[in-house]
């Protein structure tokens, strides 16, 4: 440990020597500290080679010019910090040195436009205060923010908010060499509080100017300390997709032969297809969490079926070796495309008498007795009601109600069943004329035209019935007005014609109305 009267003694040697020369400042100290020891020694060249800032690699002063103009009070304390760190003042500007100017002054202008110069890049113009500035932190500043032998343009944005922090950091970027007054679009180096949204904002406003950078307020600072400028490097962030020709995950031989078994069992034959189908591959990936087929998660069924896709001529070959191996015939149970045959049921028809729907004369018999299972009511008025007597119903084309008291009509219905053959209800097949039970009965003969509320839909084919477009034309009405009534008179084409003759002679008859 160093005595504490040895470091005051260095320090009182130092602060006393008025010489220039370190090495006489080194002599001195060791005179009047050699009973310290080498300690004492070190710690005085230690402390020599910080008081010798403003000496160059050689070993020579650096020069210095200051600005006539500058006050003389100031001019003195500057003077005397470059003569005690090294330095020598001259009386004209250097062409190798500094030149400290006020740069509030026109003179200070003057000399910063004239001396200036890209011819001299060993030449400095820098503000007077630089010097007080090198002698706090104990170094020769370097000018690092220079670019392409003028002074760099730095601009400092407005969300460095503080006042003072902005201030010094103008004046270490001007000690620095650069220039801190450059506006947004002309610096190259804008810096910004990377802690607001602001600088995130300016970061991808500029990304794409080659020519300018976005960083931190520290950042000059770190500059500074480093002696040179180094601009923060841009970093490779994967941005996501696939290269070109490249899968997501590479596809191994285990998977191409898993692969090749699957499509050997499901489709053995490729004549039959559907190997580019995407069903096939679709259920492979739902067997995922079947036994064996772990391997299946690795891709997705659309990466499976590409893959097959893209190299069917050399997995073909591969598949058919597999089919070699264990032949296999057509149908075989697992393989893709066929089903298990389902065996289809008899239907039974369940003939269920919906409302409108005719009941079979035979419903209580063809003589119309009456089941012993049907019990017979009383009605209000005290007489025995047959309970069938109170059932309605209608046939189609039949509006009034049917009892089965109605000993005529059910003969009727009879008679008309065993026309049909006794097989069932027969029904109307294309152009046919309707069966009988389908034809109205006990209805007026009269020729009198039902309202248009009451017409029956006419069936379409009726227009183009042979008989009704010969009407139609022979008597000059349209075939729709002619099917019309066709169809009511039952399809009677000599009724059909009579009614429209009659109505032509008629018309033909009538004078004409004003």
């Amino acid at each position: 440990m160093i005595h504490p009267k040895a470091i005051w003694q260095v320090n009182s040697v130092i602060d006393k020597s008025t010489s220039r020369n370190p090495a006489t400042r080194v002599a001195l100290v060791t005179t009047s500290c050699d009973t310290y020891g080498l300690a004492v020694l070190n710690l005085a060249q230690d402390k020599t080679e910080i008081m010798s800032i403003f000496v160059d690699n050689d070993g020579a002063a650096i020069k210095f010019f200051i600005q006539k103009d500058i006050p003389e009070e100031i001019k003195s304390r500057i003077a005397d910090i470059i003569t005690r760190l090294g330095g020598r003042i001259e009386d004209k500007v250097p062409r190798a040195g500094y030149v400290l100017i006020n740069p509030d002054t026109p003179e200070g202008n003057r000399l910063k436009s004239c001396w200036l110069t890209v011819d001299r890049p060993e030449r400095f113009v820098v503000p007077y205060t630089f010097v007080e500035m090198c002698e706090s932190k104990g170094v020769l500043l370097k000018q690092i923010f220079i670019h392409e032998d003028r002074p760099m343009g730095i601009h400092i944005h407005r969300s460095i908010a503080n006042v003072i922090v902005r201030g010094n950091i103008a004046a270490v970027i001007t000690h620095a060499g650069g220039n801190p007054y450059a506006s947004e679009e002309e610096a190259r180096v804008i810096l910004a509080d990377n802690q607001t949204p602001t600088f995130m904002q300016l970061v991808k406003e500029y990304e794409s100017s080659p020519g300018k950078y976005i960083e931190h307020f520290e950042w000059i600072g770190k500059c500074v300390a480093a002696g040179r400028v180094s601009y923060t490097p841009s970093v490779y962030k994967n941005p996501g997709g696939r290269r070109p020709g490249e899968e997501r995950t590479q596809f191994t031989a285990s998977d191409e032969q898993h692969l090749c078994e699957y499509v050997a069992l499901k489709i053995p034959f490729k004549e039959s297809g559907g190997r580019t189908g995407n069903r096939l591959y679709q259920q492979l990936c739902e067997k995922v969490n079947e036994p064996g087929y772990g391997w299946v998660s690795r891709h997705t069924w659309q990466s499976w079926r590409e893959r097959y896709k893209k190299n069917s001529t050399r997995l073909d070959i591969a598949i058919a070796n597999i089919i070699s191996q264990r032949p296999v015939v057509p149908g075989e149970k697992g393989q893709y495309g066929y089903v298990r045959l389902i065996e289809e049921k008899g239907r039974k028809t369940k003939k269920t008498p919906k409302h409108g729907t005719p009941i079979p004369p035979d419903l209580y018999g063809a003589s119309g007795s009456t089941p012993s299972s049907v019990q017979a009511s009383t009605s209000t008025s005290g007489e025995l009601v047959h309970p069938a007597s109170i059932i309605t119903y209608s046939a189609p084309l039949q509006s009034t109600p049917i009892s089965v008291g109605d000993t005529s009509r059910t003969a009727t219905l009879s008679s008309l069943e065993e026309s049909q053959g006794g097989s069932g209800w027969a029904i109307k097949v294309g152009d046919a004329p309707p069966p009988a039970w389908g034809k109205k009965r006990g209805l007026p003969q009269e020729d009198t035209l039902e309202s248009d509320s009451k017409r029956k839909r006419v069936d379409p084919c009726i227009e183009h019935h042979a008989s009704v477009k010969e009407i139609a034309a022979a008597f000059q009405f349209t075939p729709a007005e002619v099917g019309a009534y066709y169809f009511r008179v039952n399809q009677d084409v000599e009724r059909t014609r009579r009614r429209f003759e009659k109505a032509r002679k008629l018309l033909d008859g009538m004078s004409d109305v004003e």
